[in-house]
């Protein structure tokens, strides 16, 4: 199964999350299908970058978005 989660990377204390496409399998600073967006939490306010055209495109192919990363998409307006 496909899911769109979010990946880790920034320093400690200093979290940035990539949305990425990727199986549910795989661990979540693994291997991925695909970069689609950035999170940046610390920005005031919260910096949200997704490319909703490819969103548009894994939703069509059946990937299943994570609690979070559907908030995320909501907010930036798919």
């Amino acid at each position: 199964m496909v899911k769109i989660r979010l990946t880790r990377k920034g320093a400690k204390k200093k979290p940035f999350y990539r949305v990425i496409v990727t199986e549910s399998s795989t661990r979540r600073d693994g291997p991925f299908l695909e970069i689609i967006g950035t999170y940046d939490p610390l920005k005031e306010p919260s910096e949200i970058k997704i490319d909703t055209e490819r969103a548009k495109y894994w939703l069509g192919c059946g990937a299943q978005p994570t609690s979070v990363v559907k908030k995320l998409l909501n907010i930036s307006g798919l």
